[in-house]
C-alpha cells in the first residue's frame, strides 16, 4: 500500500516505536526517519535499515530530499517535547514553523499526514477531556501544541481532498523511553526508584488520576490515523483514568517488591487532579478500541526489559 514513508521525530519515544512497527508491517515499503536527535536516541533505531536524516524541520529543505520522490505517507512526530523548556521563541518557532514547513510543502501532493498533538492543550482543567472544548494550555509547549492543530485545522479546509490527522497524546508510557530522564514517563520514573532500593515518591496521597496509555495502544492508533476517510483532531489515551497508587501497586506486583509510596507535599498550586481521554470520536472516525490496561502494559513494559 505504501511505497514511501516518512517518519519525523523517529528517534524519539513514540517515533521510534512507529518506525519498528512500520518496518513489520511494511516491509517493502522505503522508510525515511528525519530527526534532530534533541528528543531522540540513536539507540532507539537499533536494527533499522531504512534512511536517517538528521535535519532541523523548521529550516529543513523538504525539497532537497524528497523533491524527486513520492511520499505516500508522513508521520510528524518531530518536537521539542521537553515541557519544562520555557523559552518561548524556541517552543513555538520550532515545533510550530516545523509543522507549518511540512504542509506548505506536502500541500497538493496526496500525501497523508498524521501528526502528534498533545492533551497538554487542554490545559489544568479536571475531568474527561473532549475535542471540542475550548484548549486553554498552561504552558508554551501546549500553546504551540494548540497551534499545530490551528494550522492542520486551516489547512484541512483549504485542502479538502487532502487528509490530515492530529493526534493528542495523553500520558504515555512504554519502551524505548529511558532517554528523555526527568521527561520520561512516572511509570518509568517510579520503577527506576524501586529497582535502586528506594521507596517511590508521589504527590499527597496518590489518588490523583491520570489516563496513562501504553505506546503499543499509540503506536496502533496512529497507524490507524493514517487511514481515516477524512481530516480531524482525536484524542488518543486509554480512555481509563489510574491512579499514582495503582501504578506503585503494579510495579511491586512486576518487580516482586513490597515498597510502600513515600507521599510529599506538591508543590504545583494547579495541578490536575484527574486526566482522561473522551475516545467517543477517535473510536467511531479511526475504530480505535485500547488493548492495554494498565496492569497488561505494565506487564508488558517489564517483559520488553526496557523497564529498568
Amino acid at each position: 500500500m505504501y511505497k514511501h514513508i516518512v517518519i519525523t521525530g523517529g528517534a524519539g519515544f513514540v517515533g521510534s516505536n512507529l518506525v519498528h512497527e512500520m518496518a513489520k508491517r511494511h516491509p517493502e515499503a522505503e522508510l525515511t526517519v528525519v530527526d534532530d536527535f534533541r528528543s531522540g536516541h540513536f539507540k532507539n533505531l537499533e536494527g533499522f535499515k531504512g534512511d536517517v536524516i538528521a535535519a532541523d524541520l523548521a529550516k529543513m529543505d523538504l525539497k532537497h530530499y524528497f523533491g524527486g520522490h513520492k511520499v505516500d505517507l508522513l508521520f510528524h512526530l518531530g518536537s521539542i517535547t521537553d515541557t519544562t523548556d520555557h523559552d518561548q521563541f524556541r517552543q513555538v518557532h520550532d515545533n510550530v514553523e516545523s509543522w507549518r514547513n511540512i504542509l506548505t510543502y506536502f500541500e497538493g501532493r496526496k500525501t497523508r499526514l498524521v501528526y502528534a498533538s498533545s492533551a497538554a492543550t487542554y490545559g489544568i482543567a479536571a475531568g474527561v477531556n473532549k475535542v471540542d472544548q475550548e484548549p486553554k494550555p498552561a504552558n508554551v509547549y501546549a500553546f504551540s501544541k494548540v497551534q499545530l492543530d490551528n494550522l492542520a485545522r486551516r489547512w484541512a479546509r483549504e485542502n479538502p481532498k487532502q487528509v490530515v490527522v492530529g493526534l493528542r497524546y495523553f500520558n504515555v508510557y512504554g519502551p524505548r523511553e529511558a532517554h528523555k530522564g526527568a521527561a520520561s514517563s512516572m511509570i518509568l520514573q517510579l520503577a527506576q526508584q524501586i529497582r535502586r532500593g528506594q521507596a517511590p515518591r508521589i504527590f499527597k496521597h496518590g489518588e490523583q488520576l491520570r489516563d496513562f496509555v501504553y505506546v503499543k495502544d499509540i503506536v496502533s492508533c496512529t497507524i490507524l490515523a493514517a487511514r481515516a476517510r477524512a481530516s480531524g483532531i482525536y484524542n488518543a489515551g486509554s480512555g481509563v483514568p489510574r491512579s499514582f497508587n495503582d501504578v506503585v501497586a503494579n510495579l511491586n506486583r512486576v518487580l516482586n517488591t513490597s515498597w510502600q509510596a513515600e507521599y510529599i507535599d506538591n508543590p504545583h498550586a494547579h495541578y490536575q487532579p484527574h486526566t482522561e481521554a473522551d475516545l467517543t470520536f477517535t473510536t467511531k472516525a479511526l475504530r480505535y478500541n485500547p488493548k492495554f490496561t494498565l496492569e497488561q502494559g505494565i506487564d508488558d513494559y517489564a517483559k520488553s526489559g526496557f523497564l529498568v
